[in-house]
């Protein structure tokens, strides 16, 4: 059984409120970062293959909270569509999250912040938002188990719900709760991510990230995800490779721009025989040295964990200068890691039924390094992950670019979750 509660504990010689954790459901992932990263759970052998009991686990569980009346709002009556157009922007009319959602609670301005005890922050979720503990298994195979008793001293990693979801089985993967790091990335805590991505297993299940400055509302660090069971604009546009970092037998890490995309932005890849922590550290790499310069970004791990998009932007800063177009900020949406992938909550009736591929494309835009800004962010990364420059000879910017493949329509999600055509 799960049991969370409150005791006072001494922590640098003041009393503080804390999560104290006995027992939480476990599931413990098969902790293997040198496997070549296309292994995944269709090349798995069978008795390794316990990717879908995790899909499953997460989606019941999820059910379960639901039926209890934990959310805001019933997120699954949200009217959602595709935007006609070559994108296929996806609007969403959520007014719940709008009215519902806690409000920022620091500076952003600054990507890095310390963490503050006295703002809102994860340690202060009822108990029964937590769906389970996800951490690696000792063993090197995937193991689920009802209630582990937390060793002492142990901050666990914890799943727990979004009480103000923006689509079904939105969640909160929340790196050892009770260490209380702030909205930072750092190596440990993003393979966890990159883990979570990959266990899961479901190309329509995407794990999120938003940087402070980037439209990160808490400042304790955790990545969302959810479902959505058409591609995400951003998977399918066309990409160019622009660096690379080979190694032994040519394994190594492909890096490439998007191309026809509103958001300037790139597209992390492992290489043939590449490994997870190969992708992981390039990635990792890129977004402590955009921290260190104060940049602002986004990330989406898409395609299982196949494929990391990296998303500087500067929409909060051109908002605190004044230069957005005031018909923008009338919407208040705030473009962060979901928006700036192609699926955009609106928050206005009128909003929703005007939507077009050109209010999205005109939103996004904004959100966009200009051209000279994003080759200094490319600079950057190259030298932070050890990258070459590669250019891709089979791309003409003159001629017509085919866009890339996404996952195709989901057929196996509730009915209550497609996406209209």
């Amino acid at each position: 059984m799960l049991t969370i509660k409150r005791v006072p504990t001494l922590v640098s010689n003041y009393q503080e409120d804390v999560l104290e954790v006995s027992v939480l459901p476990l599931y413990a992932f098969k902790n293997d970062d040198n496997e070549p990263i296309e292994n995944d759970i269709q090349t798995l052998p069978e008795e390794e293959c316990q990717m879908s009991f995790l899909n499953n686990l997460l989606l019941g569980l999820w059910e379960e909270r639901m039926s209890q009346g934990l959310f805001r709002y019933d997120v699954t009556t949200c009217e959602t569509k595709v935007i006609p157009g070559r994108c296929g922007f996806i609007a969403q009319l959520n007014e719940g999250r709008h009215l519902k959602k806690r409000p920022t609670e620091f500076c952003i301005d600054k990507v890095l912040q310390p963490f503050d005890e006295n703002k809102f922050n994860f340690t202060k979720v009822g108990q029964e938002e937590v769906l389970f503990r996800f951490e690696p298994s000792t063993d090197y195979k995937p193991q689920y188990f009802s209630g582990m008793r937390v060793n002492g001293g142990i901050s666990p990693s914890i799943v727990a719900i979004n009480v103000s979801p923006i689509e079904y089985g939105h969640v909160l993967l929340i790196p050892r709760v009770l260490d209380c790091l702030p909205q930072r990335i750092d190596r440990d805590s993003f393979a966890i991510a990159l883990h979570f991505a990959r266990e899961v297993a479901d190309p329509f299940f995407r794990v999120g990230y938003n940087s402070l400055g980037a439209f990160a509302t808490i400042n304790h660090l955790h990545f969302q995800a959810y479902y959505l069971s058409v591609p995400f604009p951003v998977e399918k546009a066309p990409i160019q490779k622009i660096l690379a970092r080979m190694g032994l037998g040519g394994a190594g890490v492909i890096v490439s721009k998007l191309l026809n995309y509103p958001v300037r932005g790139f597209a992390f890849e492992g290489g043939n025989g590449s490994t997870a922590r190969d992708l992981s550290d390039a990635v990792v790499n890129s977004c402590i040295s955009l921290q260190k310069k104060n940049i602002p970004f986004n990330i989406l791990i898409a395609q299982c964990g196949k494929k990391i998009f990296l998303l500087p932007q500067c929409y909060a800063e051109k908002q605190a200068l004044g230069v957005v177009d005031q018909e923008l900020l009338d919407t208040q949406v705030n473009p962060a890691v979901w928006e700036i992938s192609g699926h955009i909550v609106l928050k206005r009736t009128k909003d929703y039924n005007d939507a077009s591929e050109e209010y999205a494309w005109k939103l996004l835009s904004e959100v966009s390094l200009s051209e000279e800004r994003f080759e200094e962010v490319k600079g950057y990364i190259s030298e932070a992950a050890g990258l070459q420059a590669e250019d891709d000879k089979n791309i003409n910017p003159e001629k017509e670019i085919p866009d890339s493949p996404g996952p195709q329509v989901a057929s196996h999600m509730p009915p209550d979750c497609l996406v209209l055509q």
